[in-house]
């Protein structure tokens, strides 16, 4: 009997599947466990395969490229060494709620359990961050996992989800059982809690809004700033959220990260009731929880997460809401207070712009001026990266973001992160500048990556600052263990040739007046281009010296 049915290997109905889930975009290392996969993709001329140079690489790029877009990123990866690269990226995502979809080769069917070569137990191996791992092990269910999968991607708190494929099961042929493009699962606003809550912030006599997190939109961002400088109320931002407001924005009152503006902090812990809005709360954020003190803080606090289950887990709140910051914001534009705050806020906001005007250290080259004088060179949508290190510090107190995505940063403070993310951030949107602000440790950790820009023409701008030694470590190091040295210096590339052996002009920079005819050449290249900006060893953060660092 003849059937109008098409019959395909696993490989063709899973990479049929991803393009009805809208991905056009994947980033990742190919490898012999997943070959029926990459034919598949051959027949979708449209879909990107973005070959990474390492799958670490290819994780933070998939997990930037999720950020910028609101689509899952997707990584592919193959077992074993690959999927523990990976590791580092899916970390990331499940700490930032970013939605990511890593599809990861296998060892067939019928060699499980026998540790076959490459063989990992990805259920053990991602069970701590991830929300969801499966395993494929019938080609007739392919369209059935993804579908689940991008579902629970993107639902509730957002994050990463694992899909193992068994090569096997690549292999074998089935038609296929097409689903539709996943739902946005966010959850929605309890009306009766919203009120009595909101009945306690209105009449507040020091009320204030932390807001971050991974799970908001342009929407909900215009919502919350609209309605905070209509009714006078300041708004803070969490760890590495700073560009959920501009932070030009008269209602801009700072950020809670390393080193915050103390100020600030009176200001929080002076609220009668505070409004987190996205915000879980962590450690980062409040300072090793000693900004606020668990379980129940001393203010009236109204805690609104998109996951019920990190509700009450650490603080205990007056008022806890279940709701995605799009839907509370929402509600919230129609919320009137009883007083207007202005003075306050106006107040907020200059210390803020206080805190964050250029402070002087010794050496040639001032990083605060710097980066307080970015914003007359490039457009208020640029996007800024960054991994990890205390050269992020320089950036994340003098630089002004220009609002919703414009900051790219890892906020479980993952070294590495920004050479990729600015990557793919020029994949995402060629037409914005991207400028990856790196230490030299953390440049070192992917700079394979430039590889990878060259190959797509995604040419970012790339920072490395450069001062010989892994800065944060010896920080500590020298406040615990006065000299007493181990490990932490750092022997470098000729950075300024490295970025030449790529095609990429490279500009090194000794002192401040040196900086702006570098960035300048950068900034009309088209190839982009990398400045080496040599900081004295001790200078080791804004307002420390390292060789006074000793108990």
């Amino acid at each position: 009997m003849e059937t109008s049915k098409k019959i395909m290997h696993g490989g063709q109905i899973l990479a049929n599947a991803l393009v009805r889930q809208g991905v056009d975009t994947a980033f990742g290392v190919p490898g012999e466990s997943f070959l029926p996969l990459l034919d598949g993709l051959v027949d979708h001329e449209q879909f990107r395969f973005i070959t990474c140079r390492q799958e670490g690489g290819a994780a933070y790029m998939a997990e930037a490229y999720a950020k910028l877009t609101g689509k899952p990123g997707v990584v592919m990866v193959t077992r074993g060494p690959g999927a523990s690269n990976a590791m580092v990226g899916i970390h990331t995502a499940y700490q930032d709620s970013t939605p990511m979809v890593l599809l990861v080769g296998q060892v067939g069917t019928d060699m499980v359990e026998r540790e076959a070569f490459q063989e990992i137990d990805y259920r053990r191996m991602y069970s701590e961050c991830a929300k969801w791992v499966g395993s494929i092990d019938r080609v007739d269910r392919i369209d059935e996992f993804v579908s689940h999968a991008f579902h629970v991607a993107q639902s509730g708190r957002k994050g990463p989800v694992v899909l193992a494929l068994p090569e096997d099961v690549l292999y074998l042929t089935d038609e296929e059982k097409p689903t539709a493009a996943a739902h946005i699962v966010q959850p929605g606003l309890d009306r009766d809690v919203f009120a009595k809550a909101m009945q306690q912030f209105t009449t507040a006599k020091n009320p204030i809004v932390l807001a971050g997190g991974g799970n908001w939109n342009s929407v909900a961002c215009d919502h919350l700033r609209t309605w905070a400088n209509r009714e006078g109320v300041p708004v803070a931002t969490s760890f590495r959220s700073q560009d959920l407001i501009d932070n030009q924005d008269l209602c801009y009152a700072g950020d809670l990260g390393i080193g915050a503006n103390p100020a600030l902090v009176k200001r929080i812990q002076d609220a009668d009731v505070l409004l987190v809005i996205g915000e879980r709360l962590g450690e980062m954020t409040t300072a090793g929880y000693s900004i606020l003190k668990p379980p129940a803080s001393k203010h009236v606090l109204i805690h609104v997460l998109s996951g019920p289950e990190e509700l009450g887990r650490v603080y205990r709140p007056d008022f806890a809401i279940n709701c995605s910051p799009e839907n509370f914001c929402k509600a919230l534009v129609d919320i009137k207070m009883d007083s207007r705050h202005q003075s306050s806020q106006k107040e907020a906001h200059a210390q803020y712009l206080a805190f964050s005007a250029p402070i002087s250290v010794q050496g040639n080259l001032q990083l605060a001026e710097i980066m307080a004088s970015l914003p007359n060179s490039i457009p208020r949508n640029a996007i800024l990266t960054n991994g990890a290190g205390n050269f992020a510090t320089w950036l994340h107190r003098f630089y002004p973001y220009g609002g919703f995505k414009s900051q790219l940063a890892p906020a479980n403070g993952s070294m590495g992160y920004g050479l990729p993310a600015a990557i793919a951030a020029k994949i995402a949107d060629p037409d914005r500048v991207a400028i990856a602000v790196c230490g030299d440790g953390d440049f070192m950790m992917n700079c394979q990556e430039l590889a990878t820009a060259v190959r797509y023409e995604a040419y970012p701008i790339v920072f490395v600052i450069n001062n010989g030694m892994l800065g944060t470590i010896r920080m500590h190091q020298e406040r615990e263990f006065t000299k007493r040295v181990m490990g932490t210096g750092l022997t470098n590339p000729d950075f300024v040739k490295f970025a030449d052996s790529f095609g990429m002009p490279g500009f090194r920079v000794n002192s401040t007046a040196e900086f702006t005819p570098a960035f300048t050449k950068a900034l009309a290249s088209k190839r982009g281009g990398l400045i080496e900006l040599i900081l004295d060893p001790e200078v080791i953060s804004p307002t420390k010296v390292l060789s006074k660092l000793g108990k």
